[in-house]
């Protein structure tokens, strides 16, 4: 009897230091100071409140909560940024402890396993990929040197508009710019088109679309622990397809790059201009590398550097020429101060643009309105210390560039396409993440490698466009959004190219 006796009291020992324990832990908890946060409900914690355009639903509970607030996305824990001040404390203050990205599984599974670098955790392997994108491929050498297929591209899609806008045939604005786009990297990176014929050219076109869309698309498996084993979306099934399709057209271009190598060598021929495939070939069979290269690894860039360099360059012009259209006075004035520099007897060039600081304006314009992405994504490495707020690993972090775009605290009426905005000295804000107000390119480690391409690219295509072209439309330009990882139109842009200028196209 006094046995029982003494397990009983052993027993209630034990309960009563349980709840003392777990009271102390959980006021020291409470203790530590965690940004502001709505109501949440059980396992979904916040994502009642997400919309199918998350950067929209985070604007609006960062202005009724503030611009940093926490929110539970199922099982994860984030943190929403929408002033740069904030964002700075993150990206710069705390850099090191913010250098990865989160990884859905789609994304995961569309980057062979995280093996390029747009999704790699940061480390060795990673800086060794961005190195050789930045010497090899994006840097200021390698673009000089292939400025000869853009060029040849840019002729090729305005010769396209031409005969259609002769015809009188309304375009579908987007999907011409996304086989520019696709062609100028296809040709940089692999040295081939899509636009062989057609039907080719809308496949390759409908893979990019597809897989930027389904990175960018709220997935529930990554989100709610117990359905993490489930496809409740359907959404792993066309990963595989989009993975098939592509693993299968890498595999027939690598094949057909080894044996042109193996001729070459053969035959005693001079070296052609590399590609980013043969450089990374090349890499791949030198055994004394720092970082030993796989198959994978090489598709996986490649893949990267399409999701990358495809989709965001022909958003941003699409988005840049529909606001041209519905603010007319500002497609008038950048078409005189084009006229100006070229003297109406030649087609605007790449050495153009330092002098037309108003087209470089409407980049920056379209930027910030249209963020080639809304978020910058990184997710924690460690717990740390920001702004007073205790941030745990793991939790995921988005500046909202979307909102801080549209920000009346930092912006004259924000919602005004204004170019003027960043006319004149005072103005002159950088888009490669030194102003932490306006950085489509992200800033730091993770900074976009092709910026640099992107912003030639770009605006000499737009001018291009405006130059040759007057832009026949019915009625204003719709400016609604759809959900991707990239901010597209929701609807084309249909428009009937009609010729201004008599140019010849010659490729």
């Amino acid at each position: 009897m006094a046995e029982i006796e003494g397990y009983v009291q052993l027993f209630f020992l034990w309960l009563i230091s349980t709840i003392v324990v777990r009271t102390i832990l959980t006021k020291i908890k409470h203790k530590r100071r965690h940004p502001p946060s709505p109501p949440s409900l059980p396992i979904i914690g916040h994502l009642h409140l997400i919309s199918h355009l998350p950067h929209k639903s985070f604007h609006a509970l960062s202005t009724r909560y503030g611009p940093i607030i926490q929110l539970s996305l199922g099982s994860l824990q984030c943190v929403v940024v929408s002033t740069p001040e904030i964002a700075k404390h993150f990206l710069k203050t705390h850099e090191p402890s913010f250098s990865n990205r989160f990884v859905s599984s789609a994304i995961h599974r569309l980057s062979y396993g995280s093996k390029g670098f747009l999704f790699a955790p940061y480390g060795s392997s990673w800086k060794f990929m961005k190195k050789i994108c930045m010497s090899e491929l994006l840097g200021g050498r390698t673009l000089d040197m292939l400025l000869h297929v853009r060029e040849q591209e840019t002729l090729r899609f305005l010769r396209v508009l031409e005969r259609k806008g002769k015809a009188r045939e309304a375009v579908d604005v987007g999907a011409e710019l996304l086989t520019l786009t696709n062609s100028v990297i296809s040709r940089m990176t692999m040295s081939r088109t899509c636009y062989d014929n057609d039907s080719d050219a809308a496949d390759v076109r409908k893979m990019v679309v597809d897989t930027v869309e389904l990175a960018g698309k709220f997935n529930v498996s990554d989100f709610v622990w117990f359905c993490r084993s489930l496809d409740l979306q359907g959404m792993k099934k066309r990963v595989e397809e989009i993975m098939e399709r592509f693993d299968v057209m890498m595999e027939r271009v690598i094949e057909e790059h080894q044996m042109e190598r193996v001729e070459r060598k053969e035959s005693g021929e001079g070296e052609k201009v590399r590609d980013l495939l043969d450089i990374l070939l090349d890499i791949h069979e030198d055994e004394s590398t720092e970082v030993k290269l796989t198959r994978e690894n090489i598709k996986a860039l490649i893949m990267d550097i399409f999701m990358a360099g495809t989709d965001t360059s022909a958003i941003t012009m699409e988005w840049a020429l529909a606001e041209l259209i519905n603010n007319p006075h500002v497609m008038e004035k950048a078409r005189q101060e084009i006229d100006s520099v070229t003297g109406n007897n030649r087609l605007i060039q790449e050495s153009d643009l330092p002098n037309l600081p108003y087209l470089r304006a409407i980049i920056k314009e379209t930027l910030r309105i249209h963020p080639t992405s809304p978020f910058i994504g990184r997710e924690s490495s460690e717990s740390c210390n920001v702004c007073g707020y205790e941030i745990p690993a793991k939790t995921l972090l988005f500046v909202n560039l979307w909102s801080m775009g549209r920000d009346p605290n930092i912006w004259e009426n924000p919602l005004e396409f204004r170019p003027e905005r960043f006319i004149g000295e005072e103005n002159q804000l950088h888009v490669r993440g030194q102003n932490f107000q306006l950085m489509p390119f992200g800033t730091g480690r993770r900074a976009c490698p092709g910026a640099s391409l992107a912003l030639q690219v770009v605006p000499t295509n737009l001018g291009a466009m405006i130059q040759c072209f007057e832009w026949k439309v019915n009625g204003p330009v719709s400016m609604e959004e759809k959900p991707a990882m990239t901010i597209p139109r929701a609807h084309p842009l249909i428009c009937v190219p009609v010729p201004r200028l008599c140019f010849t196209f010659d490729v």
